[in-house]
């Protein structure tokens, strides 16, 4: 099911009409029902305590989006990384269940481009702020009383991704809950995203996401600045970029629905499963001396069929790709 597009900006809030809300009854309701085709608020930022508790009882699942400042071609903005991995995060949340928190616009890595904002070095998979700051992220929301996160990064530098994904597992064992931690390319890759930087891939997305983000007029002939992929001139598309979408947004609403409901018994195969993939990356990465030797075979999709397992709790064949990296 298509989702509405979310805008970028705080969200307009209905209200009833002046006469109405003179009404004592109406001043002392805490919050006027939306209307029924407005997409239901889950951003943590805009919400009030009682709002909290009730998505919390509904499904206690917090989204955390992570992203960067990038040059991202002539095309986009700078803050593609964040901003697609927001917007999956919340409209995921709207169909499964759960809150997002406020993005994280920084990371490990980035280009050697203008208005790159490189807050630890690229390639560097000992990272020391970002790591922290999710470890404390992930307690606070178990503190909070959350049963189970979700970090989701639209930046995907090697060093990024090891990161997030070894400090999620590392997460779901101390915290006992399970913390996911995944580019949100790899719940595509049945759809023959494999990731890219700038462009058919993350053009198209943002041109479904946040079209007015997007000015392909802007770009010459190949080969384009800063851009690894697929032109995004000749393929990028709105139709490709919604695809992509649907399917990550239903996945990650899969997640977000049953993850709270798992097991002792289902969390450690969890916590094995993803533990064999980034361990692997890890051992590869340091046997060639170089981040990117994990990701050798991705396309020739060694790693397919992950999200779908993912989802259907097939953790064991997870274990089982993790050795073919």
């Amino acid at each position: 099911m298509n989702q509405p597009a979310l805008p970028r900006r705080r969200f307009v809030q209905t209200t009833l009409a002046g006469s109405l809300l003179a009404s004592p009854a109406l001043t002392q309701a805490q919050d006027p029902e939306p209307p029924q085709d407005s997409p239901r608020e889950v951003r943590l930022e805009y919400l009030k305590p009682h709002q909290i508790e009730a998505a919390m009882n509904a499904c206690p699942v917090l989204f955390q989006p992570l992203g960067t400042i990038e040059w991202h071609g002539l095309q986009n903005v700078v803050g593609v990384d964040a901003l697609k991995a927001h917007h999956l995060c919340l409209q995921a949340a709207q169909q499964g269940g759960g809150l997002v928190a406020p993005p994280l616009y920084g990371g490990v890595g980035g280009l050697n481009e203008a208005h790159t904002f490189v807050i630890e070095p690229e390639d560097n998979i000992h990272s020391i702020l970002l790591r922290f700051w999710l470890e404390r992220l992930c307690g606070e929301a178990v503190r909070q009383g959350f049963k189970a996160v979700i970090i989701l990064t639209g930046h995907y530098g090697a060093a990024q991704q090891i990161v997030v994904r070894e400090t999620a597992v590392r997460m779901s064992q101390s915290l006992a809950v399970p913390v996911l931690g995944t580019p949100e390319y790899i719940l595509a890759l049945d759809e023959d995203y494999l990731g890219d930087h700038a462009a058919w891939g993350e053009t198209s997305l943002m041109m479904h996401l946040e079209p007015d983000t997007v000015d392909l007029s802007l770009l010459g002939e190949e080969p384009h600045k800063g851009v690894f992929g697929r032109d995004p001139k000749r393929f990028a598309s709105k139709d490709d970029g919604q695809r992509l979408a649907q399917t990550i947004i239903k996945r990650l609403a899969a997640l977000a629905a049953q993850m709270p409901q798992w097991d002792g018994a289902t969390l450690h195969r969890f916590i094995q499963a993803e533990s064999a993939l980034v361990d692997r990356q890890i051992q590869l990465a340091g046997e060639e001396g170089k981040p990117w030797a994990a990701w050798r075979h991705i396309g020739d999709g060694v790693l397919k069929d992950y999200a779908q397992c993912l989802v259907e709790r097939r953790f064991e064949a997870i274990v089982d790709m993790a050795k073919t990296l």
